[in-house]
């Protein structure tokens, strides 16, 4: 009997919870209609936008796809892959040629003293060693790397969405996935990275 009235309650609390969230998102769609309606572009007296472009007073964007889709961030994506098969390629041949002398070690063991073979084992030990940190740094310079360009993108970036806002009219752009409900048409990412395109290409100059 506690079970089936803790049941009850349960699935009312959900059911309530339900209704609100979906008066909020119907509450919430006709108010970004009215932003971007005609009616607020003329109170706001917004400058001619050009054709195709939207008019709202707040844009939304996935920086995410604007680096990895634009010319840019393609360019980069092919020299990281082509940088880092190169070192995948050179730490296979690394980890081949240790085996190799590992085996050869374990040969020589039969012939040699221990206090002899334990020296060679330690010097052997320490090349490893050596070696594993220096292709971890070059792995983690290619990290960097992308790091380091990302940054040179969002700073080529900058006056392309502010001429963006300008043409719209908007006060500010969101980030689209900290944004909880938007309409499709404000989002700006795939007009940002034509003019990306055409502004800063693939960066490579």
């Amino acid at each position: 009997m506690i079970r089936n009235k803790s049941s009850r309650l349960l699935l009312e609390l959900i059911s309530d919870r339900q209704m609100r969230l979906t008066r909020f998102v119907i509450c919430l769609i006709p108010a970004l209609s009215f932003l971007t309606g005609p009616g607020f572009s003329q109170q706001t007296a917004a400058p001619v936008a050009p054709i195709g472009v939207i008019q709202s007073p707040i844009l939304t964007i996935d920086s995410d796809r604007v680096f990895n889709e634009s010319a840019f961030g393609l360019r980069v994506a092919a020299e990281i892959d082509a940088k880092s098969a190169e070192l995948s390629a050179e730490n296979r041949k690394i980890e081949s040629d240790l085996e190799a002398e590992e085996e050869q070690l374990t040969i020589q063991r039969k012939a040699m003293t221990a206090e002899a073979f334990r020296e060679l084992a330690d010097a052997f030990d320490e090349k490893v060693q050596l070696t594993r940190r220096t292709q971890a740094t070059k792995g983690r310079a290619l990290n960097d790397l992308v790091d380091q360009e990302r940054e040179v993108f969002l700073n080529a970036a900058g006056p392309v969405l502010e001429e963006l806002m300008r043409d719209t009219g908007a006060a500010v752009i969101l980030e689209r996935r900290s944004v909880f409900v938007s309409a499709n048409a404000i989002d700006i990412t795939n007009e940002a990275i034509e003019r990306l395109n055409a502004s800063v290409g693939s960066g490579k100059n």
